[in-house]
């Protein structure tokens, strides 16, 4: 992703991955702490979207079917540039490592229980079944904006690997930090039904609920995360750029290698650095990228703990356990996501799931980063990330490791979605 421009994301994925936690520290104060915190978040929380490139341009808006903040545009196979010419197949595996999440969960069992069904009917092996499953079984809608735009902005991120040690060395001074005891989750909706599905953290300080504590204060000791160490890392901004992404690998000294993922976050908003540098003149636009920051800490060894505490933001993780051998998710080997399934590199997206159902089949048309070539394939919207918001807006996942991260770092790209929604459904 572009660290100028973009909030986190899944921080890009999964960095949103929201978990609630019980209340009970609230006791007597309950609803007061919900007031409060709401008018915490009422007040600081509006935020700008950045602007869309205009590689790819907007078609005309048709009649559409509304489901606010997205319109859905029924359309035929033909119109998905590129699907054709796609190996859908190389998604199928994607598609059904989520299946039995979908199935599982009450609210989304009637959609996905029959399709999920005949799925397993399915011999992927064969040539063309994948596409005529998906063709037999799914109507393809254009995803347009409540405004009728149809084209968005897709970023890219990726799986990091960072060298560490599970005790404090010389050489491994950073801690990851576990979710808090005391970080409070507080759902708005309980106050305010138009805010569902959003949440804000604090803390209790006496009879009063606060907002949590920053990432200066962490950093400069000030919040209470002694024994909350989860991993100790090298180096201040991979850790930094480990938040952004939401998932990593640290790789330990005895040949080991540890998965770690989003458990929570402060409940403060992000800010990007990119943007403070490019504000003070300290790194032109086009040098904004995480190699670009890079440079610049390793330029200003100074300077740095002081840019990053300009992000208040703050992000917890938790250990994640690798899967199960011989399991589907073994072979997919990605981080978990929002649908708490492995993520499959180049064939996932992180969405705004107010607008993409979390675990849909979407069709992406884009182009590769920095150019004009296309990028157009079948994914799953198995993801969600900070700053992915509005109805034409995805977060590409790139795969582990250098490769991938280069080009989830270039990726700023304009784009177009259609959701595969199962016949005989109603629309989202």
């Amino acid at each position: 992703m572009n660290i100028a421009t973009s909030s986190a994301a899944s921080a890009s994925s999964s960095i949103q991955a929201i978990a609630s936690r019980p209340l009970h520290r609230l006791c007597a104060w309950r609803h007061r702490a919900v007031a409060a915190v709401a008018a915490l978040w009422l007040a600081g929380c509006t935020t700008v979207a950045p602007p869309v490139p205009s590689e790819i341009k907007p078609s005309p808006p048709a009649p559409a079917v509304p489901s606010l903040p997205a319109q859905f545009t029924a359309a035929d196979w033909s119109a998905l540039p590129g699907w054709a010419d796609d190996d859908v197949a190389a998604a199928w595996p994607a598609f059904r490592v989520g299946c039995p999440a979908l199935v599982a969960a009450p609210a989304t069992l009637a959609t996905w229980q029959r399709v999920c069904g005949l799925a397993d009917t399915v011999d992927a092996r064969a040539p063309g079944a994948v596409r005529a499953f998906f063709e037999t079984h799914f109507t393809p809608y254009a995803v347009r904006a409540a405004d009728g735009r149809d084209a968005g902005l897709v970023t890219g991120y990726y799986e990091p690997l960072l060298a560490g040690s599970r005790v404090r060395t010389p050489r491994f001074g950073i801690a990851l930090y576990a979710a808090p005891d005391d970080l409070l989750t507080v759902d708005l909706a309980a106050l305010h039904p138009e805010l569902k599905d959003r949440r804000v953290r604090g803390r209790v300080e006496g009879r009063r609920v606060v907002p949590y504590w920053t990432r200066a204060d962490i950093a400069n000791g000030r919040a209470p995360m002694a024994g909350r160490e989860l991993v100790w890392v090298e180096n201040a901004v991979e850790a930094f750029f480990l938040e952004i992404q939401g998932s990593g690998r640290v790789a330990l000294a005895d040949g080991s290698v540890m998965r770690v993922g989003y458990a929570d976050q402060n409940g403060h908003p992000y800010r990007s650095i990119g943007r403070v540098l490019i504000d003070r003149g300290e790194l032109a636009p086009e040098r904004a990228s995480m190699q670009g920051i890079r440079d610049w800490g390793r330029r200003n060894p100074d300077k740095l703990p002081a840019l990053l505490n300009e992000n208040p933001s703050y992000v917890f993780f938790r250990e994640v356990p690798p899967p199960a051998p011989g399991s589907l998710e073994a072979t997919i080997d990605g981080p978990i996501g929002t649908l708490g399934v492995p993520l499959l590199r180049e064939r996932t997206i992180a969405v705004d799931t107010r607008s993409i159902p979390l675990g849909a089949p979407v069709f992406l048309a884009t182009t590769r980063p920095l150019s004009t070539r296309p990028l157009q394939r079948l994914v799953l919207a198995q993801d969600t990330g900070g700053a992915i918001r509005g109805a034409v807006r995805a977060d590409y996942f790139w795969g582990f490791g250098d490769t991938a991260g280069r080009e989830a770092g270039r990726m700023r790209q304009d784009g177009r979605m259609w959701l595969l929604w199962p016949k005989d459904v109603p629309l989202p």
